[in-house]
């Protein structure tokens, strides 16, 4: 297949943009996408073959750095676990928005990754959410850089340099905004803050103690 038709204008199409995405999803493939952070590697995070092909082409292998994009609590639920009761509202206040949120996983997803806890975040993107809704399980959510250089924003540069390596690119010709997700820990009694993006934890721990 040759590079120009693994090309996709989410704007032109967004319907047919989400079939294809889902198509390679599951069928094991790569491809890049515009999230509510950058542009990202997405993939099926239960292919190992999948993985495989991201951490080569970034260089890189940490799937505890890759986070999770989901759709809803419910399909949360399926692979985490939340014994603090409070957590639940405090959630639905905060997502859809660019907060990753690092989460303790159930027995069963502890043992496929061999991972205790995995960041997740519902993404605040048109795109990403009726791609998420035709899945129903996590997408891996990476940024597009190779190890140790800054993440690329721009659909242009992303597409000659990272083109033969995925099995599709889908871009926007919206302006995107670099937006960098806030962080934080929810594997514990109460919020820890790992990384503040553009919303600000003071803000954001408001939701949470309004439950308390």
């Amino acid at each position: 297949m040759k590079t120009k038709n693994k090309i996709f204008n989410i704007d032109e199409n967004i319907d047919h943009s989400v079939e294809e995405a889902a198509r390679i999803f599951f069928n094991g493939g790569v491809f890049i996408y515009p999230s509510d952070t950058i542009y990202v590697f997405g993939a099926n995070p239960f292919n190992s073959n999948a993985f495989k092909k991201i951490s080569s082409i970034k260089k890189i292998n940490l799937l505890e750095d890759y986070t999770h994009l989901v759709d809803s609590l419910d399909t949360l639920l399926k692979y985490v676990e939340i014994k603090n009761e409070n957590y639940y509202d405090f959630l639905m206040k905060i997502w859809p928005n660019p907060i990753s949120v690092i989460m303790k996983l159930n027995t069963q997803t502890r043992k496929i990754y061999g991972l205790e806890k995995l960041p997740f975040r519902i993404p605040n993107n048109k795109f990403c959410l009726k791609l998420l809704e035709t899945l129903r399980m996590p997408l891996l959510s990476e940024s597009v850089n190779h190890f140790g250089k800054d993440p690329l924003n721009s659909y242009d540069i992303i597409i000659q340099e990272f083109g033969k390596d995925v099995d599709a690119i889908f871009y926007s010709e919206k302006k995107s905004y670099f937006l960098k997700p806030t962080v934080i820990d929810l594997s514990d009694d109460k919020p820890n803050l790992l990384s503040e993006g553009k919303l600000k934890f003071e803000e954001i721990l408001k939701q949470y103690e309004s439950h308390i």
